[in-house]
């Protein structure tokens, strides 16, 4: 039996999404003045909507039922910045950016432990017999 929804561990996924971006971004920011520094980014975005364009897999017991395929995508993980500028000392790190997406990343960060502790809640609630 399965305690937990589904939804939880899509909620602690995309925590622990947030929790990189976050420390990427953190990297940037402490390499800003390191001279030859390329900035890094999460790949996350790039790597959910190439899953939400593929289909799965799945072993189909009727023909009516929908026929799923599935293609290897790339994982999440930390790259190197692409297609960006460089100042004098090769540090491609932009601070308007970086703290553009720190504050942008601490809102989602903060929506997704409001509704796991909403998850939470709903679950004590349920336990205590809605008192």
């Amino acid at each position: 039996m399965k305690i937990f929804s589904q939804s939880m561990s899509t909620i602690e996924s995309a925590l622990n999404q947030a929790s990189l971006k976050q420390k990427v971004i953190s990297q940037n920011v402490a390499n800003v003045d390191t001279p030859g520094y390329k900035a890094k980014d999460v790949t996350f975005k790039e790597t959910f909507q190439s899953a939400m364009n593929q289909s799965i897999q799945a072993n189909r017991t009727n023909l009516r039922h929908f026929e799923f395929s599935r293609n290897e995508g790339k994982q999440t993980g930390v790259i190197t910045r692409q297609g960006v500028s460089f100042n004098e000392s090769g540090n491609s790190v932009d601070m308007d950016q970086e703290m553009s997406e720190l504050a942008a990343n601490q809102i989602q960060y903060n929506a997704l432990i409001d509704r796991m502790n909403g998850k939470f809640s709903s679950l004590q609630n349920v336990i205590k017999g809605g008192r």
